[in-house]
């Protein structure tokens, strides 16, 4: 079992997070939006996807799955750290990555130890580099840690399935001790 954080919990994050709760991990996820951790805490799904609302009700009755507005709380515990934030198109077709970089240096602020960052977020290449850099600048007590990518491939509609029946798995990454943690955490699905 490993402890994960999701930031953001859109329709990916939610997945993620759910599914990989369902695999017997401590999962919280966090989101800014008040509104919708207070509906999410009631069991309430701020979107249709087929599954997703048992998945949830179930591993948060297990105590497997949890949600917070608070990235202090979901960092604090986690080894592994899911950036599963929006990307916007921008009017020139361009990504906006201001999510994703507020959200490195949310992390960057709030780590206590080593932990895996993970691009889970749809991202221009090159961005793991440059989320690396923002999160050395922002690491107040220069922990140890990795960031990874780790693209996804889910469906509307069938993005329960996806991530629990994954024909692939995705995962850019520069050293050996991120490689094994994650071959441990989806080690159930291969």
């Amino acid at each position: 079992m490993k402890n994960v954080c999701i930031v953001g919990s859109g329709h990916v994050g939610l997945v993620t997070g759910a599914c990989l709760a369902e695999l017997g991990n401590k999962v919280v996820c966090m989101d800014d939006d008040k509104s919708k951790i207070e509906s999410l805490q009631k069991g309430e799904i701020p979107f249709y996807e087929p599954e997703l609302d048992q998945v949830v009700k179930r591993n948060t009755e297990k105590s497997r799955l949890s949600f917070t507005t608070s990235v202090e709380e979901g960092v604090e515990k986690a080894d592994v750290i899911f950036i599963c934030v929006g990307t916007p198109q921008g009017s020139d077709g361009s990504a906006d990555l201001s999510y994703v970089e507020t959200a490195a240096k949310r992390i960057a602020e709030t780590m206590n130890g080593y932990k895996v960052i993970v691009d889970k977020s749809t991202v221009p290449v090159k961005t793991g580099s440059w989320v690396k850099r923002t999160v050395e600048l922002n690491n107040r007590h220069k922990h140890d840690f990795d960031v990874i990518s780790n693209p996804e491939f889910l469906r509307e509609g069938k993005a329960v399935y996806d991530c629990m029946h994954l024909d692939r798995i995705v995962i850019g990454v520069e050293n050996e001790r991120a490689a094994d943690l994650m071959k441990e955490l989806y080690g159930p699905l291969v």
